[in-house]
């Protein structure tokens, strides 16, 4: 049975006051007035449809709901974990933290210099609407990266990216809280050490952090990208010269629409494993071996491989191993196809990278953070 814990406000004078009874307790602070639940399910909070639970969890609709149950967390003794639309996490288990996730839908221009705006988005927004939500306004630049799952303020911890494009390029500054002692933070695009797939969110501040909102630097001048074969041949098929951002917007989402399943059909994390980066000589050796491997050489002189294809020569495409199954048209997507535990999802992702491992020598790294016992 679930037990709802109010977090409430009363008037005061001093910045904070609490009261509390046990169970359910009342914490008041400021203007903040959430919910807090016990022993809360989590299947229908992350896309693989994992089941598992936290010990409690909270939708905060503003940063003073974020505080409140940050300072409760931190009385009762317990972890937080920030988990968004619950798209990029692998829920190995239950979840021994309170699970924080934000609802606020905010989007608001800050600042206009020549052909270029700033725009500041709250982090529940959801990615994809908050694409063609810039689209509709005259705000150019994510257009590459429409539809791809989850909410504004996972993007910089992952440097989402896709056909071409990563967001740190647009990214002004991240602003959040450190879990551990409430205080406020705003980096800039150089502190946040964006890499492939990868952010000093994802590493030295892992788990130590919420993020709250990020700004944007986009442009009022229709400047698309559309140097990426799928999306070049997309264009094409329809027909279209000089793309306009509308035209790159549909045809991504066309394209995406077609080669990932839709996670609300079938449980998905979406692409699985990174496309590996490796040594130019290795990438060499390989080709001799495999001449038909792609190769996309990078500026540092090393070689980012197609994950998609090593799997794929290995012969995981399809493939079904009780409940969990590589997509029958995407060899990096895994799907739960019934009521498999993520004991069992992680166990299959063991065996494609050792596969992988053994035939190429190329180790891959999956793209999912892992949470649960």
């Amino acid at each position: 049975m679930k037990c709802l814990i109010p977090i409430t406000v009363v008037p005061k004078a001093s910045p904070r006051c609490w009261t509390w009874s046990r169970p359910p307790a009342k914490v008041c602070w400021r203007r903040s007035c959430v919910q807090i639940q016990r022993a809360k399910p989590l299947k229908a909070h992350n896309t693989l449809a994992l089941k598992a639970s936290a010990s409690a969890y909270v939708s905060a609709h503003s940063r003073d709901d974020i505080v409140a149950a940050l300072d409760w967390a931190r009385v009762e003794g317990l972890p937080v974990l920030p988990m968004g639309e619950g798209s990029n996490v692998v829920l190995a288990g239950d979840l021994k933290a309170l699970v924080l996730c934000q609802s606020e839908q905010r989007i608001q221009l800050v600042a206009e210099r020549g052909d270029t705006v700033s725009v500041q988005v709250s982090a529940g927004y959801n990615w994809h609407a908050l694409v063609g939500e810039c689209l509709d306004r005259g705000w150019y630049g994510l257009e590459n990266l429409a539809l791809i799952p989850g909410q504004a303020g996972a993007a910089p911890i992952q440097n989402i990216g896709a056909y071409g494009v990563e967001v740190e390029r647009f990214v002004e500054a991240v602003h959040g809280i450190y879990i551990e002692n409430g205080e406020a933070f705003s980096f800039s695009t150089a502190e946040c050490h964006f890499g492939y797939r990868d952010s000093v969110f994802k590493r030295e501040l892992r788990d130590s952090v919420v993020i709250t909102a990020i700004d944007l630097r986009l442009s009022t001048r229709p400047d698309t990208h559309v140097v990426y074969p799928a999306l070049q041949e997309e264009l094409d098929a329809r027909g279209i010269e000089t793309a306009s951002p509308a035209d790159v917007y549909a045809s991504v989402v066309a394209v995406r629409s077609r080669r990932l399943p839709d996670p609300m059909t079938e449980p998905n994390a979406g692409s699985f494993f990174k496309n590996p980066v490796i040594g130019g000589e290795h990438a060499d050796e390989l080709h001799k071996a495999f001449p038909q491997l792609p190769l996309y050489e990078l500026d540092d002189g090393t070689v980012k491989l197609a994950a998609a294809w090593l799997i794929e020569q290995c012969g995981w495409k399809g493939r079904r191993e009780g409940d969990i199954a590589m997509h029958d048209d995407h060899a990096l997507v895994l799907v739960n196809r019934g009521t498999a535990s993520g004991a069992e999802l992680l166990a299959y992702a063991g065996r494609v990278v050792a596969s992988v491992q053994h035939r190429f020598g190329v180790a891959l790294e999956m793209e999912p953070r892992i949470y649960g016992n």
